[in-house]
C-alpha cells in the first residue's frame, strides 16, 4: 500500500465521523471524481472490483438482458457469476478481437444476432470493456467512441472495467474525460486497489437519472459501508496531486522494463508489447525452472482467444509478469540475472552486459 494512503487513513481513522458517507472524506472524494472527470459523476465505493463490475452491469440489466464482451474478458472468466447474482438472469455473450479487444464491426455484427422484438435470444443491455485489458492493452479514445457508438444504436451501455484504469490514463496520456464519458461510456468500474490502496474501488456513473437505483442495489449487494470514510479517503490520496497517475506511470515504465528483460531472453516470448504494467510472455521449462530458483514468482495464465500468439517453445507456457509501484531495480535486476542464467554463462554475461 502506498505511504501516502496509509497516513490519510491514520487521518481518517482520528476521532468520530458520521457513518454510511456523510463523512467530510467522502465528500472530499466526491469533489475529486468530479474534478478528476471534468463533471458531475454519481459513484458509490465498494470492497472488491468484481462488486464493482456487477453492480455497474446490474444497473443497466432489463429482463432478458444481454451484456456483450471479449472472450477473455474478467466478468466471464474470473467473477464466478457475480453479475448474474447482483443482476437476476443476466446473459454474458461473448466474442473473440485481436490483442484483447472487441472491435466495433465485429461487435456490430453480433449485435444483429439479437434481432429487436425476438424474445428468445434475449436483448443486448451493456457492452463491457477492460481498460488495461486482460493481455495488457489498451483501447485508445477512438476505439472506445467507435464502440459506444454501435452499442448505443442498439440501445445498449457502455461499461467499462477499470481495475487499472490509471495505468490505462498513464499510459496513453490522455485525460479521465476522455477515456469514458467523452468517447461515451456509461460507468466505470474504478479500481484504485491495484495501483495502490486497500480495498479501494467504486463505481462511478456518468448519468444521475440511475442514483437512486444504485443506491439501492449497493445496499442489496451488502457493499453499502458504515465506515465509508476509510474507503473515501484512499481516493483522497491517490487522487490528490496526481499521486496515483505518479504510482501508476512508475508500475508502467517497470512493466516496459521487464518487457525488454523478455525480449533479451532466449527462454521466453512476449505476446505483445505492453502498454501499461502487465507483461504477458511464453516461458520455457527452463525459464521458469531459473525463475523459481531465483524466487520470482510469475502467474500461469490462459486465454480462450484464437487471435493470441501461440507457445513458440516446445515447452514451458504463458506466464504474467506484473510490475507495480513498489517495483524497484533490484527486482528488474534479479529477472534479469534469473533469465540469463537459465540459458548458460556466455549468454548470461552477454545479457548483463
Amino acid at each position: 500500500m502506498s505511504e501516502d494512503v496509509l497516513e490519510t487513513l491514520r487521518e481518517a481513522n482520528a476521532g468520530a465521523a458520521p457513518a454510511y458517507g456523510a463523512d467530510p472524506w467522502t465528500g472530499r472524494a466526491l469533489d475529486l471524481l468530479r474534478t478528476f472527470f471534468e463533471r458531475d459523476v454519481t459513484a458509490i465505493f465498494v470492497s472488491t472490483g468484481s462488486a464493482a463490475n456487477a453492480l455497474a452491469l446490474a444497473s443497466h440489466h432489463k429482463p432478458g438482458g444481454v451484456t456483450l464482451c471479449h472472450v477473455d474478458a474478467h466478468i466471464v472468466r474470473d467473477e464466478a457469476g457475480a453479475p448474474n447474482l447482483f443482476a437476476h438472469g443476466l446473459q454474458i455473450d461473448t466474442l473473440d478481437g485481436p490483442m484483447g479487444r472487441i472491435e466495433a464491426g465485429a461487435l456490430g455484427d453480433r449485435l444483429a444476432t439479437f434481432p429487436d422484438g425476438v424474445v428468445f435470444h434475449g436483448r443486448p443491455t451493456a457492452v463491457s470493456i477492460t481498460n488495461v485489458n486482460e493481455i495488457g492493452q489498451c483501447y485508445g479514445p477512438s476505439e472506445i467512441a467507435a464502440i459506444a457508438a454501435v452499442a448505443k444504436a442498439r440501445g445498449a451501455a457502455l461499461h467499462m472495467d477499470g481495475a487499472r484504469f490509471l495505468n490505462a490514463v498513464a499510459t496513453l496520456g490522455v485525460s479521465p474525460a476522455a477515456l469514458t464519458w467523452r468517447a461515451g461510456v456509461d460507468v466505470l468500474s474504478l479500481g484504485l486497489t491495484k495501483t495502490g490502496g486497500l480495498a479501494a474501488e467504486a463505481v462511478v456513473f456518468f448519468d444521475d437519472r440511475l442514483r437512486e437505483d444504485v443506491l439501492f442495489r449497493q445496499k442489496q449487494a451488502a457493499q453499502l459501508f458504515s465506515k465509508n470514510r476509510f474507503a473515501a479517503a484512499q481516493f483522497v490520496a491517490l487522487l490528490s496531486n496526481a499521486h496515483g497517475l505518479d504510482l501508476a506511470r512508475h508500475a508502467n515504465a517497470a512493466g516496459a522494463r521487464i518487457a525488454q528483460i523478455l525480449e533479451a531472453s532466449p527462454d521466453a516470448a512476449p505476446i505483445a508489447r505492453p502498454a501499461a504494467n502487465m507483461v504477458f510472455a511464453h516461458v520455457t521449462q527452463r525459464g521458469l525452472a531459473a525463475l523459481d530458483a531465483a524466487g520470482i514468482v510469475t502467474a500461469p495464465w490462459s486465454t480462450r482467444s484464437q487471435l493470441t500468439p501461440a507457445n513458440p517453445f516446445h515447452d514451458g507456457g504463458l506466464r504474467r509478469f506484473a510490475a507495480s509501484f513498489l517495483t524497484d531495480d533490484a527486482a528488474l535486476t534479479a529477472l534479469e540475472r534469473a533469465l540469463a542464467h537459465a540459458s548458460g554463462p556466455q549468454t548470461a554475461g552477454r545479457a548483463l552486459a
